[in-house]
């Protein structure tokens, strides 16, 4: 089995960080490109009876929070090319699994690799159950890593 191109789906977690070294072996190995994917699932602008949204902040917020995993995923993409792999970073939006598997298909990704869980904190979790439901959904091959237990990143 040849690997053209790899998805790794990310959350900014430590945790989810542990399978980019399987992948940066299997990208210098068979010469592969990789997609590093942020799926935005977004928070619902949920109002009470009678309260009133600025929703201009609310997409303020949402646009800064997509900068700061562009450029997390830039980040890991620029050094990789420094060590001769192609990357690039794509932002998908909606539900988790549903946003990896059609980034699979779009780009046409031979293989899916991600950390069986993640901690992403209060805009982001990556649950076993993202990757149990992409594992029960999933049209090619899945390289599921299962990460230990680590330290929070201090903020």
């Amino acid at each position: 089995m040849m690997y053209r191109k790899i998805l790794v789906p990310l959350d900014g977690s430590l945790r989810a960080e542990t399978i980019l070294p399987h992948v940066e072996s299997l990208a210098l190995r068979f010469d592969a490109e990789v997609v590093l994917l942020y799926v935005d699932a977004g928070s619902d602008l949920m109002l009470e009876r009678d309260e009133v949204a600025d929703v201009d902040s609310f997409l303020d917020r949402r646009r800064e929070l997509i900068k700061k995993y562009h450029l997390y995923l830039q980040a890991i993409a620029d050094k990789w090319h420094s060590a001769g792999i192609t990357a690039e970073v794509r932002i998908a939006r909606g539900a988790v699994v549903a946003g990896i598997i059609n980034t699979a298909k779009q780009t046409s990704a031979d293989l899916v690799a991600m950390a069986s869980h993640g901690e992403g904190g209060e805009e982001r979790t990556f649950y076993g159950s993202v990757a149990a439901s992409v594992l029960n959904r999933i049209d090619r091959p899945l390289l599921l890593i299962r990460s230990r237990f680590l330290k929070p990143r201090a903020s």
